[in-house]
């Protein structure tokens, strides 16, 4: 029996599950406002910005100074990473599975997509913290313990709060084993007790510090040292993805169906003051 397919359809599918799964690229740590409509890889988004405005001493019946000319920028993300998915599955093999194998298969190919997503977000951020925003270095990687770790990410928001990063909505992501350090601190369990204990979307473990505490196995390493525990709003980063195309076919010279994705995203750092890095080294 042929496949029925509504192209449409499948591609919202996918593109949910791509964002339910993100923890870099979700909406609370990178932003989506400038996403608009991406046709193919390769586009551009320009973010314009306006430059600060000047402040006067007002002198009674004293002329003012004219009205100044305000200076704009304009940064440019370029949507320049595209990727795809296709895979087969033969009529014989689906007809023996008790289960939907397309289905699953394409749960498979949405958290693949995701992964790469993730990773690739994860080294825009770390390549854009200032060096005046990083505690430790790749050289010198701090090694926290149980009874610092708390006090590592109080510095990362200190460092926040001298670039005039929005307090509400900070987060900072952190690998497992720097969670497990958290844990046996008691002022992160007396903080999220209640969050931590449940269970919480998008790699989130609770709160401490400020921040919204995200879990994630996508913390920039290198060969599981010199973690980039990175922190930070979402002001700083611009994300826009797109899911572009997802087909149906039936190959020429096989009996089965095959389906393939196209999806296209770009990412960049906006304001960088507003990340600050942690490079650390497990206990």
């Amino acid at each position: 029996m042929a496949l029925t397919f509504i192209p449409t359809v499948w591609a919202a599918r996918l593109l949910t599950a791509l964002e339910k799964s993100l923890v870099y690229g979700q909406r609370d740590v990178a932003n989506r406002n400038y996403e608009g409509d991406i046709r193919q890889a390769g586009n551009t988004v320009k973010i314009a910005s306006i430059g600060d405005v000047n402040i006067g001493d007002y002198t009674k019946n004293t002329d003012i100074d004219e009205p100044e000319t305000l200076s704009d920028t304009d940064l440019s993300l370029t949507i320049d990473q595209a990727k795809y998915f296709n895979f087969y599955v033969d009529s014989v093999d689906r007809a023996q599975q008790n289960v939907n194998v397309l289905d699953e298969a394409m749960r498979r190919a949405a958290w693949k997509l995701r992964d790469t997503a993730d990773s690739f977000l994860a080294g825009v951020m770390d390549a854009a913290v200032p060096a005046g925003n990083k505690i430790g270095s790749t050289t010198t990687p701090k090694v926290p313990t149980k009874d610092d770790a708390y006090e590592y990410l109080v510095d990362l928001g200190v460092l926040l709060d001298e670039a005039n990063t929005p307090i509400d909505g900070r987060f900072v992501i952190v690998p497992a084993w720097f969670h497990g350090l958290l844990l046996k601190d008691e002022r992160f369990v007396k903080a999220g007790t209640v969050r931590s204990d449940s269970a919480l979307s998008n790699g989130e473990v609770g709160e401490a510090a400020g921040f919204r505490i995200l879990k994630s196995n996508n913390v920039p390493n290198t060969t599981a040292t010199k973690h980039k525990i990175i922190a930070g709003h979402s002001v700083a980063t611009a994300y826009v993805e797109q899911v572009l195309d997802v087909q149906t076919f039936k190959p020429e010279k096989r009996f089965g169906d095959a389906v393939k994705g196209l999806h296209v995203y770009g990412a960049k750092v906006v304001r960088p003051t507003a990340l600050a890095c942690l490079i650390a080294n497990k206990s």
